[in-house]
């Protein structure tokens, strides 16, 4: 098995990555309600992470008119329990004043998720923003002040507070704003259906509508919102479905080298 073959064989678990080969003539795919990206002749399916495990199938239309299923199987993933203690009681039992705010704002997250834009640029290699340790990985299942949460929907990593921020990929800034539990908040579109989210900043560096190149500066490290330190929390979704940042850059990476 060559080591492309067994990263798409590890990532396609719930909250994983699965890039299906569809062939260049491919016009459009979708899983279940979902379009694919099509990449490098591939379909590329962000699976959430609470796809159930079994067998599924990409319905793929090729440029012809024709179309054809793809199958593939879920391979089900426990991931670890992480208990923390959040000091800030209200960040984890929101008054009534913060869940009206929270509501407001889940609401226009949801609207930067479901932006499919034009491709910014190649998105590989899909890099990560900033060195640092990762402090919480993607997929733990939260225990916060003793009650269970949802799971971790993206990865922390730990830095000091100023520490840069850069862009993973060419994107477009779609949404700056400082929120109840994500404190100081950068949403960027990089074409397509990716989506990529940087929480807790101690500053942004950026506005609305801005064009960044790969490496660009985002903001600073912080520890804003619901935060128990300096660190970075990055979301990456594919058409809405948050997915495992390291498992994206792999495939992207396996794909543009072909091995």
């Amino acid at each position: 098995m060559t080591l492309f073959a067994l990263l798409l064989a590890v990532a396609t678990v719930p909250g994983g990555v699965v890039a299906i080969p569809v062939g260049t003539d491919a016009a459009e795919a979708r899983f279940e309600d979902r379009p694919a990206w099509l990449y490098r002749g591939h379909a590329i399916v962000g699976l959430p992470l609470d796809t159930a495990a079994g067998r599924y199938e990409l319905l793929v239309e090729r440029t012809d008119g024709t179309a054809w299923q793809a199958p593939f199987e879920v391979t089900p993933k426990e991931y670890p329990v992480q208990r923390l203690t959040i000091p800030n009681p209200r960040h984890v039992n929101p008054l009534p004043e913060d869940l009206a705010r929270y509501r407001r704002e889940a609401a226009l997250m949801g609207h930067a998720y479901g932006v499919v834009g034009p491709r910014r640029g190649d998105p590989h290699p899909f890099l990560r923003p900033l060195p640092g340790v990762v402090s919480s990985p993607f997929g733990r299942r939260r225990i916060l002040n003793g009650e269970p949460r949802s799971p971790h929907s993206g990865l922390d990593i730990a830095a000091d507070t100023g520490t840069p921020i850069h862009a993973p990929a060419p994107g477009r800034v779609l949404v700056t704003g400082d929120f109840f539990f994500n404190g100081n908040t950068v949403m960027v579109d990089h074409g397509e259906g990716l989506v990529t989210m940087y929480c807790h900043l101690d500053e942004i560096r950026v506005e609305e509508g801005d064009e960044l190149p790969r490496g660009g500066e985002i903001g600073l490290v912080g520890a804003t919102g619901r935060a128990t330190g300096p660190h970075l929390h990055w979301t990456v979704s594919l058409h809405g479905a948050k997915v495992d940042p390291d498992a994206l850059a792999e495939i992207l990476a396996g794909l543009a080298t072909g091995e």
